[in-house]
C-alpha cells in the first residue's frame, strides 16, 4: 500500500474514533442530564410528599379543632336548653303554685262571702225581731216610727235652712250693703271694653324667597345685624313666606317689627341700612309711645299729670299682665274707680287717677327691683303726685286699706281683671274649682266616682252599693254639702246628688 493510502486510512480512522468518542461524550453528557433531571424530579416528588403530608396533618389538625369547637357548641346549646329547661319548669311551678294561691283566694272571698250574707239573714231577721219587740214595748208600728224619725229629721233640716239663712242675712248686713252692689252693678254696666290677646312671637309677611334671601344676607349677616340692633330672635326656616319675630320684652319685638316691614318695603338691605332704619323706628315707636299715653290720659280724663309720667305710662300700651293689656286695664280701672266714687261720695279725682296709675310700675319692673306696686308708689311719689294717690297705688293689692279710696281702686282692679276672658288662668281657676269639688267628695267612705257638671254647680256622686245603703245616700249628700260649705269659695249653689245603683249579674252557661 502507499503513503498515500495509510493516510488516508489513518485520517478515516481518526474521524471515525473522534464520532465514536463524541458520540460516546454526547451519551455520557445525555444520561448524567436525564440522570439529573430523574433526581431533581425525585426531589419535587419527595418534597411534594412532604407537603402533602403537611397539608395532610394541617388538614387533620383543622378537622380536630373543627371537631372540638362543634363539641363545644353543642355542648353550649345543651346546656343552655337544659337551663332553658329548668327555667321553665321554674316558671311552671310558679304559674301553679299562684293558680293555688288564687284558687285559695277564691275560695276565702266565696267563703267570706257566704259569711256576709249569713251575716246580713241574720240581721235582717234580729231587725225585725227588735222591730217587733219595739212594737210591743212602744205600742207604735215601725211604719209610724219612720214617721216619727222623717218628721224630725226634717224639723231638723228646716231648723239648719234656717240658721243657714239667718247667717247668710247677717254676714250681708256686716259686709255688702244693697247700694254698695248697685254700685258695681251700675260701673259694670256703664263701661265695657274689648279683651286684648298678647303673643311672644309674630310672623311677618315675606313677598317671595328672594326677599327673604336679601333679609337674610351673605352668611345670615343682615339677620345677625338686624338682632344685635333690636335684641329679638329672629326665625326664617319654619315657613316660606313668613319671618317670626320672638321676644318677651313686646316693646323690642314692635321694633324689630316695624323696622323688617320698613326694610321690606324699602329693598335696601345691609348693616348700615339696618342701623340707621333701627334708630329710626325707635323714635317712632317713642312717639307713639307718648301719643298711647296721652289718649289713654284723655280716655280716662285725667288731668294735671306731667309728662314724664303721661310717657311712662305709655309703655304699658305694649305691655301684658295675664294676657291682658295693661294700659287698657288701667283705664278700665280709672273709670271703674271714678263712677264707683261718685256713687259713694268719695274722693273723684283721687280714685279717678289712683286707678290709672295703679300699675305703673309695671312699665318699670324690669328696671328697678320689688313689687310693682311699691315702685310705681315711690315712681309717683318721685314726680310729687298728690300723697293720697300715692296711698291708692301702694295698696291696691293689700288686704288692708288705709283709705275708701285705695277700697276702691282694689275693687275696681278686681272688677276689670275678673271679666270673662279679661285673662287666661280664669279657665285655670274654673278646672282646679271643679277639680276641689270632685276631691271632697272623693273622700267620703264608700264614694266610687264622682262628676262636677253644669260648670261646676252640680255635683253628682256614685257609689258603692255594698258599703252604702239607701239611707245612708242621705246622710252622705248632707256630709258632702257640709264639707264643701266649710271648705271651699264658689258663685252661686252647688246641687249634690249621691246616686247609688244595685245591681244582680249571673251568667248562664
Amino acid at each position: 500500500m502507499s503513503d498515500l493510502t495509510l493516510i488516508i486510512i489513518a485520517a478515516l480512522a481518526s474521524g471515525i474514533l473522534s464520532g465514536i468518542a463524541g458520540y460516546l461524550i454526547k451519551l455520557i453528557i445525555d444520561q448524567k442530564s436525564q440522570l439529573a433531571s430523574k433526581n431533581a424530579i425525585n426531589q419535587q416528588i419527595n418534597m411534594a410528599q412532604e407537603r402533602s403530608q403537611e397539608i395532610l396533618i394541617e388538614a387533620k389538625e383543622e378537622s380536630l379543632q373543627i371537631r372540638l369547637e362543634s363539641e363545644k357548641e353543642i355542648n353550649n346549646q345543651k346546656n343552655n336548653l337544659s337551663q332553658e329547661k329548668n327555667n321553665l319548669e321554674s316558671v311552671k311551678q310558679e304559674v301553679n303554685d299562684k293558680l293555688k294561691f288564687i284558687d285559695k283566694e277564691n275560695k276565702k272571698i266565696s267563703d267570706q262571702l257566704k259569711f256576709i250574707n249569713n251575716q246580713k239573714s241574720e240581721l235582717k231577721e234580729n231587725r225585725e225581731i227588735y222591730a217587733k219587740k219595739i212594737e210591743e214595748a212602744s205600742d207604735i208600728t215601725l211604719e209610724e216610727a219612720k214617721e216619727i224619725l222623717l218628721k224630725e229629721a226634717q224639723e231638723d233640716i228646716e231648723h239648719n235652712v234656717a240658721k243657714k239663712y239667718r247667717i247668710a242675712e247677717e254676714e250681708l248686713e256686716k259686709k255688702v250693703e244693697d247700694h254698695a252692689k248697685n254700685v258695681i252693678a251700675e260701673a259694670i254696666q256703664r263701661f265695657a271694653s274689648e279683651v286684648v290677646g298678647e303673643e311672644t312671637v309674630q310672623a311677618i309677611s315675606i313677598p317671595n324667597e328672594e326677599m327673604k334671601g336679601r333679609l337674610i344676607g351673605r352668611d345670615g349677616r343682615n339677620i345677625r345685624a338686624i338682632e344685635k340692633t333690636t335684641g329679638v330672635d329672629l326665625i326664617v326656616d319654619e315657613s316660606p313666606d313668613s319671618v317670626t319675630v320672638s321676644c318677651f320684652d313686646p316693646i323690642r319685638r314692635q321694633v324689630a317689627i316695624n323696622l323688617l316691614k320698613d326694610l321690606i318695603k324699602d329693598g335696601r338691605i345691609h348693616p348700615a341700612r339696618i342701623e340707621s332704619l333701627t334708630k329710626k323706628v325707635q323714635g317712632e315707636i317713642n312717639k307713639t309711645i307718648k301719643k298711647a299715653g296721652e289718649d289713654a290720659t284723655f280716655d280716662s280724663n285725667v288731668k294735671g299729670l306731667p309728662s314724664e309720667i303721661i310717657e311712662i305710662v305709655g309703655r304699658l300700651k305694649y305691655r301684658y299682665s295675664y294676657g291682658e293689656n295693661v294700659l287698657q286695664h288701667s283705664v278700665e280701672v280709672a273709670n271703674f274707680s271714678a263712677l264707683m266714687a261718685e256713687e259713694i261720695g268719695a274722693d273723684v279725682k283721687v280714685c279717678r287717677t289712683g286707678g290709672f296709675l295703679h300699675d305703673i310700675g309695671k312699665a318699670m319692673t324690669h328696671e328697678i327691683e320689688g313689687p310693682h306696686a311699691e315702685i310705681g308708689a315711690q315712681l309717683a311719689s318721685k314726680y310729687e303726685i298728690d300723697s293720697k294717690i300715692v296711698t291708692t297705688i301702694r295698696e291696691h293689692h293689700d288686704s288692708e286699706f288705709t283709705t275708701t279710696e285705695s277700697f276702691i281702686v282694689a275693687a275696681a282692679d278686681a272688677i276689670s281683671a275678673s271679666r270673662p276672658g279679661a285673662r287666661r288662668d280664669s279657665a285655670e281657676a274654673y278646672v282646679k274649682r271643679l277639680k276641689d269639688i270632685e276631691e271632697i267628695a272623693l273622700g267620703f267612705e264608700g264614694v266610687d266616682k264622682c262628676f262636677a257638671i253644669e260648670a261646676g254647680r252640680e255635683l253628682r256622686v256614685l257609689v258603692d252599693p255594698v258599703i252604702v245603703d239607701d239611707d245612708e245616700t242621705s246622710i252622705l249628700a248632707k256630709n258632702i254639702v257640709e264639707k264643701i260649705e266649710s271648705s271651699l269659695n264658689y258663685p252661686g249653689q252647688i246641687k249634690v246628688i249621691v246616686i247609688r245603683e244595685s245591681r244582680s249579674i249571673e251568667t248562664a252557661q
